[in-house]
């Protein structure tokens, strides 16, 4: 404790310069207001491991308690006491010390919510977010790309279950909520097994649709903006119907997610189930996969790495990136609003590719000097034919979310990239990247 008050805590400032304490806000009757001190805990340093060879596991290097209790502000006994030891590259794993403290609901509040999918890089976050706000929470996962870890924190609690279940099969449980995330979302996964990845769009979202309307429970499935293909009108907003290749090698996820949209209005008009449908844009933060072959996490890897940076033809191809917090907002609010048409969740911050790897490169520059590192060399940025179906241009036109929801970014891409830079730092210090 001593130790945590000594060090400077991380300090994040939004677009208007104002510090950034709280994720989350009370909207439509739904506090999903948390501390981001506790979510850093969680998702920044939850499996932090220290160092130490195996004939002296008392001997932890101060240097990094010190940076631990920069993360873990003072809440170090809700931390995992882990400890790898580099000399024979072996880890001894601990339980938490005591689960992180949740808001205690009467049970008119509370709610029984199904996360599919909620072992992954998105479900983790919003599973995190649901159990602090102190509602019970169900993860159904099969663990295709998703991870235990992501969730670990949470097993044993008492509001906490989680299954591994593959969402083809039916499932049987009794629910308020249904966030269905489960489908592989990065082009390496989805196009591992293209038939599977079309069946699980399809199949999963037909059984958890007819979990929703067996149990009367409210339905929020993440598309994607992937439902507007390569796109001619730009911004994209919600009523522009797509420009999308039906045989091309990603056209198994694309089309997977529309027609699992059109299974979804199916069951809204047919049988009158409550749908939410949010198309999410691309998304970036602590827990994303460093290998699953998305721009951000490729960039920050190799320049941590000092590899050079890789892009994709000539680097005028533009994206617009949010950070997971925004998103995990965004959700919380589309579902428990009256929205039910399609809602775009993404942050209007356009950036080239190009622009993208050079600030990329200035971060983790930024990063390694606060923390005494100097590089050999100056990481270089190199460019590389484009792959198929690529598309050129996407940015979300998100009106919607702010008239409807009240809802829009509150993390600038820098913002966001630097504590995304310290995760995977200190992921590849621990030995687990």
């Amino acid at each position: 404790m001593a130790l945590a008050a000594e060090v400077n805590p991380i300090k994040t400032l939004d677009k208007n310069g104002e510090e950034i304490k709280t994720v989350g806000f009370q909207r439509f009757g739904f506090d999903s207001e948390v501390p981001i001190d506790i979510l850093r805990s969680l998702y920044l340093r939850s499996h932090y491991v220290l160092t130490a060879p195996v004939d002296q596991v008392d001997n932890v290097d101060t240097k990094e308690l010190a940076d631990h209790a920069r993360f873990t502000q003072g809440l170090n006994a809700y931390q995992s006491k882990s400890i790898y030891h580099p000399d024979t590259k072996s880890i001894s794993y601990t339980t938490l010390s005591r689960f992180p403290p949740v808001r205690l609901l009467p049970p008119s509040e509370r709610k029984r919510i199904l996360v599919t999918g909620g072992a992954g890089f998105v479900g983790s976050h919003l599973v995190d977010r649901l159990m602090l706000l102190g509602h019970e929470v169900t993860v159904l996962d099969n663990f295709f790309t998703g991870s235990k870890t992501t969730v670990s924190h949470w097993v044993g609690h008492p509001n906490f279950e989680m299954v591994r279940h593959d969402v083809v099969e039916p499932f049987m449980i009794e629910c308020d909520q249904i966030y269905h995330l489960a489908c592989p979302a990065s082009p390496p996964h989805y196009q591992f097994n293209a038939v599977k990845t079309i069946k699980t769009s399809f199949m999963g979202t037909l059984n958890m649709l007819g979990l929703a309307k067996r149990t009367k429970a409210r339905f929020l499935i993440s598309s994607t903006s992937e439902v507007y293909g390569d796109p001619e009108v730009h911004p994209q907003h919600e009523d522009y119907w797509g420009h999308v290749n039906p045989i091309g090698p990603r056209a198994c996820y694309d089309e997977g997610k529309r027609v699992a949209e059109t299974l979804t209005y199916g069951f809204h008009r047919q049988d009158g189930v409550d749908v939410r449908v949010a198309r999410i844009f691309n998304t970036y933060g602590p827990r994303m996969n460093p290998h699953d072959g998305r721009v951000v996490s490729n960039f920050i890897v190799q320049a941590l790495r000092g590899e050079d940076l890789t892009v994709y033809g000539d680097g005028k191809q533009t994206r617009s990136f949010q950070y997971i917090h925004d998103l995990i907002d965004g959700l919380i609010t589309l579902m428990n609003s009256s929205e039910t048409r399609p809602v775009n969740i993404g942050n209007g911050d356009e950036f080239t590719i190009g622009e993208f790897a050079e600030l990329v490169r200035e971060i983790v520059e930024k990063v390694q000097r606060e923390d005494g590192i100097v590089p050999e060399r100056r990481v270089e940025i190199v460019y590389k034919p484009m792959p198929t179906d690529d598309p050129q241009r996407r940015r979300p036109d998100t009106s919607r979310a702010k008239e409807s929801l009240g809802w829009q970014p509150r993390w600038s891409v820098r913002m966001g990239l630097e504590e995304m830079v310290r995760y995977y730092k200190a992921k590849m210090a621990e030995g687990s990247i």
